[in-house]
């Protein structure tokens, strides 16, 4: 294995993670934002008050987003095992 290989076999692992994590980490910032200015708009001042909307907009995501998150882990999984043969003889 050369540092090449390894370099782009950390990129891609890297690459699909952040594709995996955006959906459900921009979703819950846009949650939490909308609420913190709904909060300061009405002085409200519970730290518990943005769980329950994150919570249900991270199950629709996964919801919606589940099968095309499925679909890259899958095709990034199998490209890796199918190319074990190759990256071993490098």
């Amino acid at each position: 294995m050369t540092e090449d290989l390894v370099i782009k076999l950390g990129q891609d692992a890297l690459r699909t993670t952040a594709m995996l994590a955006a959906p459900l980490l921009i979703s819950t910032l846009v949650v939490g934002l909308a609420v913190s200015i709904f909060q300061a708009l009405t002085q409200i001042n519970e730290a518990t008050l943005t769980f329950i909307p994150k919570m249900i907009v991270v199950a629709a995501v996964i919801v919606l987003a589940g099968p095309w998150m499925m679909d890259v882990l899958t095709s990034y999984t199998s490209t890796l095992i199918e190319n074990i043969p190759v990256m071993v003889r490098e």
